[in-house]
């Protein structure tokens, strides 16, 4: 995989290298799989096609040949997008995450200053995204609030339709042990 120096990943603002702890993000481990599957397809699935589709005859009118062949060019730029990114993530160095506030990989528990409604946030990649399961990334409106706050701080949540007012009850930081 060529490195492409340092990649600084906005959404977790920092440069990353901890193959212990990033290795072990579920992220990788779908990239790594995606990269496989995708490349088992492009050595030995699309080549096969390809070579049924041109044994039919002419490729100026073989929609089929097209097909495999447009499909071949796909594989081959999502893997390197995907290998990129992969070498993006090698990079974040989590000796920058900080350890008393809230950043990437931190779990954030949150009370509704007017309910007491709480709430549980986990900044993630954006791949990782998943809003309903409380799966946020840094970049949106709900994690740029909590990037840098700790506990007992008031965290005043603005998103298009409404504002909310918060308490940090609990923050548990890439840094800490599992519960």
């Amino acid at each position: 995989m060529p490195q492409h120096g340092p990649v600084v990943d906005s959404a977790v603002g920092a440069t990353l290298q901890s193959p212990s702890i990033m290795a072990d993000l579920p992220i990788i481990k779908k990239l790594e799989a995606e990269i496989e599957a995708l490349d088992r397809e492009f050595r030995i699935t699309l080549p096969r096609l390809i070579r049924e589709a041109a044994a039919q005859g002419d490729l100026s009118d073989n929609a089929e040949y097209r097909a495999a062949k447009q499909r071949q060019e796909f594989v081959n730029a999502r893997i390197t997008q995907l290998k990129h990114r992969l070498s993006g993530l090698a990079m974040i160095n989590l000796a920058s995450i900080p350890r008393d506030r809230a950043g990437f990989g931190s779990t954030v528990t949150l009370e509704d200053a007017d309910t007491g409604e709480e709430k549980v946030f986990r900044l993630v990649l954006p791949e990782e995204v998943d809003a309903p399961l409380g799966l946020i990334s840094a970049g949106s409106p709900v994690g740029k609030a909590l990037v840098g706050k700790q506990e007992n701080d008031e965290v005043v949540i603005r998103t298009p339709t409404v504002t909310r007012t918060y308490l940090v009850l609990k923050l548990r930081t890439i840094h800490d042990p599992e519960e």
